[in-house]
């Protein structure tokens, strides 16, 4: 019977000093993953390599995944250190309003800010360590049940989780023949400090208190509580594992039920 064992195999992260990230990369240290860890937040990043270094072998790297050359720097020192990059998971990114009526005069660049971080970036580093992905090797890519449904006054980050599963979709086909596999998960509000920031506007736009704004998106999951990262983990464990081998192309849904696809 195949397992979820993790060991000896090399799992990269990005955005993986905090949140969603940071719960990743804890449970795959917990199944003995060395990890190579990436973040633009240069101090996060360091507590959580001090952190997760008592557990498993671990690297980190301050990226910029914006910078072309700095990506591809930092692919170069990979391949001059690994050989093969099992599961990639393509995390980072950005939350922010992006009401169509907004008159700010920087409206378009926070627009186009979105699209850049959360998904360009993402295809600027799987292109970056394709060289280290084979036969086996899992791609995993972060999306939202925004990227399945939409809500008022988030375009830009809607449009770019969508985007991001189409990109996954593309992605499956183009390198299935290299047998690597390309799925994204998409989760439901998870407690974070950008799905918080989120809420507040959510609440200042409906006249909710930021208490009921949160009771009112619970009460549209079918399990109402909200997720934490580690609710997560599971299923990028499986997705990275060779247990899930025949499955691509697929956009999972972790939302207790908010979002049934």
């Amino acid at each position: 019977m195949q397992t979820l064992d993790y060991q000896g195999r090399t799992v990269l992260i990005s955005g993986a000093a905090s949140g969603i990230g940071l719960g990743l990369a804890q449970a795959f240290a917990a199944q003995g993953a060395k990890l190579e860890l990436i973040d633009r937040n240069v101090q996060a990043l360091a507590g959580t390599l001090e952190q997760l270094s008592a557990l498993t072998q671990v690297r980190g790297h301050a990226v910029d995944l914006n910078d072309d050359l700095a990506v591809s720097d930092y692919a170069t020192q990979l391949r001059q250190r690994l050989s093969r990059i099992d599961v990639l998971i393509n995390n980072a990114g950005i939350e922010l309003p992006t009401p169509v009526q907004d008159p700010a005069p920087d409206a378009n660049q926070r627009w186009q800010l979105q699209l850049d971080n959360n998904v360009v970036s993402m295809l600027r580093l799987t292109r970056a360590v394709l060289p280290l992905l084979g036969e086996g090797s899992s791609v995993i890519n972060q999306s939202s049940i925004w990227g399945l449904s939409a809500v008022a006054g988030f375009s830009a980050y809607v449009a770019s989780k969508h985007a991001v599963i189409g990109l996954t979709r593309s992605l499956a086909w183009e390198l299935g023949g290299q047998g690597i596999r390309v799925n994204a998960v998409c989760p439901g509000w998870v407690g974070t400090e950008a799905a918080f920031a989120s809420l507040r506007s959510m609440a200042r736009k409906s006249g909710r208190s930021e208490a009921e704004e949160l009771k009112h998106i619970l009460a549209a999951q079918a399990i109402p509580h909200l997720l934490t990262p580690a609710d997560l983990a599971g299923t990028f464990l499986f997705l990275g594992a060779p247990v899930s081998a025949a499955i691509t192309g697929q956009a999972i849904v972790v939302s207790r039920g908010e979002v049934m696809h």
